[in-house]
């Protein structure tokens, strides 16, 4: 179940908000300009589809996405828990960054959890199966997929080039609730 639980910068134990209703999360969200959203496959995707078959399923929804914001390419990525390089990867995305674009992400399976550094506060939202997020350009967050991964996402780029991170240096990320 998709969750946002919302912390201060100072305190990492004792959350200042938290809900699994979807509209709730949309709200607290969109006042901060982060796009979150669920989006439908318009097919049954059945057990670890291809990339091009995920991409086919969701290339309506792509569509409308690229036209109101102009983003330029997009792709399948799926981590599984006998990725021999998850810690690593993991490890690259827990510190906090920023991007100069858009950081736009669509939960095909799975979870994953977006944490973003705004306004005093720590954002933590826990995405599924369905969610899209669009975290704005600049703004500082980090990832965690967890020790035991298990993902399927769209990834949708303003830069063809993909995912670049600009490490903003604070240990930040190290004091916050990460996934198991």
């Amino acid at each position: 179940m998709s969750a946002l639980t919302i912390f201060t910068d100072t305190e990492s134990r004792e959350p200042v908000w938290h809900s699994t209703d979807a509209e709730a999360i949309r709200e607290q969200l969109n006042a901060k300009d982060v796009r979150f959203e669920r989006w439908e496959a318009n097919r049954d995707l059945g057990q670890n589809p291809e990339p091009q078959t995920v991409l086919e399923a969701y290339q309506h929804a792509i569509d409308k996405l690229v036209a109101q914001k102009g983003y330029q390419s997009w792709d399948v990525i799926s981590i599984r828990a006998d990725n021999p390089q998850k810690e690593v990867m993991r490890g690259k995305f827990l510190s906090e960054h920023t991007h100069g674009e858009d950081e736009v992400r669509f939960f095909v399976e799975g979870a994953g959890l977006f944490c973003l550094h705004l306004d005093g506060k720590i954002y933590q939202i826990l995405c599924e199966k369905n969610d899209l997020i669009s975290v704005p350009a600049g703004t500082p967050h980090w990832f965690d997929m967890g020790s035991q991964p298990h993902f399927t996402a769209i990834r949708i780029f303003d830069n063809p080039e993909g995912w670049i991170a600009n490490f903003t240096g604070d240990s930040i990320a190290d004091a916050y609730p990460k996934l198991p």
